[in-house]
């Protein structure tokens, strides 16, 4: 039953759905990736669902390709003139996976050895781009039994950074609502700015929804093609194309949404995400449990230390600042729903919500591309020739 297409997306699509009803039941405490990520792992090991349930579905395929024409939406999403203030969410981001790298590097080395500590440090402060790296550089040198650490990692560190996070989000929710009250809370996008920003005169065949869709994935494919072409991860290129696209007229702000699009394209791409944990086994786990629990426990301090320290510096309160630098653990889209869940469950209307989710998501989108996109396949880059 289970390897037909449509029955095996549903039975991964209920995780997903009971995994939003915790989430909301729990005013977004328990995130809903976290629930579908450890529901499906626990199913794949009883043999409930077989093994290779996420190709039966095919679902995760469309997500693929959906993940370039996503970016570019968020970049429609972020309003060019506050990126000039998104600085310190770039030094918070790079205090969190610096303090990480340096801790993991002392004490992992100390209690195990340097290769097991290069092995989770570029991943720990990323995702599948320095896993990638770092899996090829122990496998050409002979230590592929390593090889295990840097995905284990992968799959299990959103488990501490998204409740973490979002811990520290809903305080500053809170802060954000208290601040309203008392009347000293300043947008970072006012709203008749947004109103401009939204309301620009475009032409007849730009509001088809068929062609806001397509011009997206025009966008999202330029971002791709350049990043074969260029050192650049093409993840920056379609960021970059949705912001200019935004500022230029070329790509409606909230393209997808207006699209009638998004939920489904978030939908695929959490399959993604789901599925890069398809291949870890139980007793892959408990192998290599004690330097992956050490790596985890070591990294998630070490990135909020540093974030808790930069916000200071660059005079953020560490709330708002400490999610950024924990987006390291987790990324887009995870970064994307912890902001809407959050802003969901602590806001008292739809206005306020609508200020709480613009105040968290640009410098979690920022914090989520400089950490995962560019400073884990940096650190991984230069740590491994070091083994």
């Amino acid at each position: 039953m289970l390897s037909n297409p449509l029955i095996a997306t549903v039975f991964i699509f209920a995780l997903i759905a009971l995994g939003e009803v915790i989430s909301i039941v729990s005013r977004a405490r328990i995130p809903m990736l976290l629930t579908a990520m450890i529901g499906y792992l626990v199913l794949v090991w009883t043999g409930i669902f077989p093994k290779d349930i996420m190709d039966k579905s095919t679902f995760a395929a469309l997500g693929a390709v959906l993940i370039g024409p996503a970016i570019t939406h968020m970049g429609t999403m972020i309003p060019f003139s506050l990126l000039k203030s998104q600085y310190k969410a770039v030094f918070i981001a790079l205090g969190g996976v610096i303090v990480s790298g340096i801790l993991i590097l002392a004490v992992v080395t100390l209690v195990f050895d340097y290769p097991t500590a290069v092995a989770g440090v570029g991943p720990i402060s990323g995702g599948i781009v320095a896993l990638l790296i770092t899996n090829e550089k122990l496998s050409e040198i002979g230590l592929s039994s390593l090889v295990v650490i840097p995905a284990l990692v992968v799959a299990f560190q959103g488990v501490l950074g998204m409740p973490l996070a979002g811990n520290f989000m809903r305080r500053y929710a809170i802060k954000i609502q208290e601040g309203m009250d008392e009347g000293t809370f300043i947008p970072m996008m006012p709203e008749n700015d947004e109103a401009a920003a939204t309301t620009t005169r475009r032409h007849p065949i730009m509001e088809s929804t068929t062609i806001k869709l397509f011009t997206v994935f025009v966008g999202a494919a330029i971002g791709v093609a350049l990043g074969e072409l260029t050192s650049i991860h093409y993840s920056l290129w379609c960021l970059a194309i949705g912001v200019i696209g935004a500022k230029t007229g070329l790509l409606e702000p909230k393209s997808l949404e207006k699209a009638n699009a998004f939920t489904l394209t978030m939908i695929g791409i959490i399959f993604v995400v789901i599925g890069t944990m398809a291949d870890v086994t139980p007793s892959q786990v408990l192998h290599n449990l004690p330097s992956i629990i050490l790596i985890l426990v070591i990294g998630t301090a070490g990135i909020a230390l540093g974030g808790f320290i930069v916000s200071k510096l660059v005079k953020w309160h560490p709330y708002k600042g400490m999610p950024v630098a924990l987006t390291a653990l987790f990324g887009f889209p995870a970064d994307f729903l912890l902001c809407e869940e959050v802003s969901r469950s602590t806001a008292r209307n739809e206005k306020e919500e609508k200020l709480i989710f613009n105040e968290l998501l640009t410098p979690m989108l920022i914090g989520g591309f400089t950490t995962v996109t560019v400073a884990s396949v940096i650190i991984a880059g230069i740590l491994v020739q070091t083994i």
